[in-house]
Parts: C-alpha cells; sequence; structure tokens
C-alpha cells in the first residue's frame, strides 16, 4: 500500500468560502471586481450571493481559483 504525501495543490482543504473571503479581505469588493470581472463582485457583492453564483458557474470558479493561486504565488494575499 502507498502512502501519499501532502498535496501540491494551493487549493486543497480550502473551501470555496474561505478563498472568497480571503480574497475580499485582501483586495477588497472594488479591487477584486476589477481583477475579476464578473458582476457577482460588482453588482452588490457579498458572500453569499457570490458563492451561490461560483457554485452554479464553473467558468466564474475556475477564475477566482486561477486569481487566488496567482496571489498567493505572488504573496498578495493578507
Amino acid at each position: 500500500m502507498q502512502v501519499q504525501g501532502p498535496s501540491n495543490d494551493p487549493l486543497h482543504g480550502l473551501t470555496l468560502e474561505r478563498i472568497v473571503t480571503h480574497l475580499v479581505e485582501s483586495y477588497g469588493w472594488e479591487e477584486l471586481g476589477t481583477q475579476i470581472r464578473i458582476r457577482c463582485f460588482t453588482d452588490n457583492p457579498s458572500v453569499q450571493s457570490s458563492l451561490k453564483f461560483l457554485r452554479k458557474t464553473p467558468w466564474a470558479r475556475t477564475k477566482v481559483e486561477d486569481f487566488y493561486k496567482y496571489s498567493l504565488r505572488k504573496k498578495k494575499l493578507k
């Protein structure tokens, strides 16, 4: 039986809610809406409404996850 080491995926163990919350804490809604052009971040944004949209829209979720990974690499998260 093979023992697996820790995952190399930076999103491993993170919920979508934690990712969105961390991005909002680091960038704010206005900057997040500028960086990721998705209306749930620009028009009356909230974590809950964003999560509802992102869970139903795979392309948007991918954009958010990719931006989160980019922010980790560039050390732009608080």
